[in-house]
């Protein structure tokens, strides 16, 4: 996904300097960007920044990075692991044991402001890809081709290390943990890009009702809520929940799409900061949702996965604060120390989403050879045990910037649609095919 992409309207390098599109950290482009020390960081930092239009619109592109990141911050802080006998990893929930730590979610989960900017992105990449005489069918298939290629590129490497490491001795358990934690966080790719292809009613919807029509998708989560959670709840079939998984997710995107169409404003922030955050403290001390933003093993409900009422009020004050705090947040990243930060999320964005969870879960691997490792390989059931994996979380980080130089590959165009081209798509996709067989546990 190029970062032009990801943050319309304007291109990252300004028309006089664009000789080559840049890459993040993870490509080593531009040159200067392989400089080290203190020096050569501002100089890179001002170097990113000269590079920037001036009426490049910074906060959103710091809500992004912000919302990306969360992403695997949250999935370190939560993926605990224990060795068998036979030392093979399982995962295991720190929150199981200590669910007092359940808030800390409501801060890791920034879903809500991820599908808001994806939507107010996406709304202006499509006008844009109309105003220049390309067709909805067009444009969607260039989003559609960024978002799939590192899932292919990820899950295509991943049937190629299991049989390896099989053979390598490591046990089998070990692996199928492995390919879980892997697989988990693509589902929101599948999820985005149907929403994605909604966009063309998205904006219908904005354009007649302006903020307004993001109530509608409120109100269907509500009433599956209370369908599932409420007086028949026992007569409801099982599958009812998955009722929620369009709207619940739609409706950040749609607000999204209102704040591009400039349909929303600082009134409709100020109503979805306060409302949203009403809702929240109902629906927790009233209808006593879980705490938990995040699925917890052994709880009979859960909020996140489908999204139920409680996660469409989190996403409705964030939304409102971001909004709100839109200039402010630009205004501090003009500064170039922080600024260029963002451009290397953002460019990296799919390479983080795919491929966090491999470095976590390699570092546990290594781990494991040495048995029990505090933070690591320990069940996850006391403070002490937060604390050590905090002070995992750097080395985590800095293996994937290492894996992110190669896998960063993957999130650029294959070439023209050459044989070799076509050959190249068809082994990665039967790769992929494969993976996914071993991941959900059909093989």
């Amino acid at each position: 996904m190029t970062y032009a992409e990801l943050t319309p309207p304007t291109r990252h390098l300004t028309p006089a300097r664009q000789t080559a599109p840049p890459r993040s950290a993870f490509g080593a482009r531009p040159a200067d960007l392989r400089g080290t020390g203190p020096g050569a960081l501002r100089r890179t930092a001002a170097s990113v920044d000269a590079r920037t239009p001036a009426d490049r619109d910074r906060a959103v592109d710091g809500l992004r990075a912000l919302a990306l990141l969360a992403v695997p911050a949250g999935h370190w802080l939560v993926g605990g692991f224990t060795l068998d006998a036979d030392g093979g990893l399982h995962n295991v929930s720190p929150l199981s044991a200590l669910g007092g730590l359940a808030p800390l979610s409501w801060f890791l989960q920034l879903l809500g402001i991820f599908f808001l900017v994806g939507g107010y992105a996406s709304v202006l990449s499509y006008r844009r890809a109309r105003e220049r005489g390309g067709s909805t069918g067009g444009w969607l298939r260039g989003r559609v081709a960024r978002l799939g290629r590192p899932v292919l590129g990820v899950t295509a490497v991943w049937a190629l290390l299991i049989p390896l490491l099989s053979l390598l001795g490591v046990p089998g358990d070990s692996l199928r943990t492995g390919s879980t934690l892997v697989i988990q966080p693509l589902w929101f790719v599948g999820v985005y890009t149907v929403i994605t292809a909604l966009t063309p009613l998205c904006v219908r919807a904005a354009e007649r009702l302006g903020a307004w029509s993001a109530a509608p998708l409120l109100a269907g989560v509500a009433a599956v809520d209370f369908l599932r959670y409420g007086p028949y709840a026992e007569a409801m079939p099982s599958w009812l929940s998955v009722l929620n998984i369009l709207p619940g997710w739609l409706f950040a995107y749609q607000l999204g799409v209102c704040w591009g169409e400039k349909r929303l404003g600082r009134r409709g922030a100020w109503l979805l900061l306060l409302g949203g955050t009403a809702l929240f403290a109902v629906l927790l001390l009233a209808f006593h949702y879980p705490a938990s933003m995040v699925g917890v093993p052994g709880e009979a409900r859960t909020n996140s996965h489908p999204p139920s009422l409680l996660v469409l009020a989190l996403a409705a004050a964030q939304s409102g604060a971001a909004i709100l705090l839109r200039d402010r947040i630009g205004a501090l990243l003009r500064g170039p120390l922080l600024w260029a930060p963002v451009v290397v999320i953002n460019l990296s964005a799919m390479t983080i989403l795919c491929w966090h969870q491999t470095a976590m879960f390699a570092t546990a691997l290594t781990g494991a050879q040495s048995g029990a490792v505090p933070g690591l390989t320990t069940a996850p059931d006391s403070l002490a045990w937060m604390a050590a994996r905090a002070a995992w979380l750097p080395l985590f980080a800095l293996l994937l910037v290492g894996i992110g130089r190669y896998a960063h590959r993957f999130e650029r165009p294959w070439g023209a649609g050459t044989r070799t081209t076509r050959l190249r798509r068809a082994a990665a996709g039967l790769l992929a095919a494969g993976f996914a067989v071993f991941a959900l546990g059909l093989a």
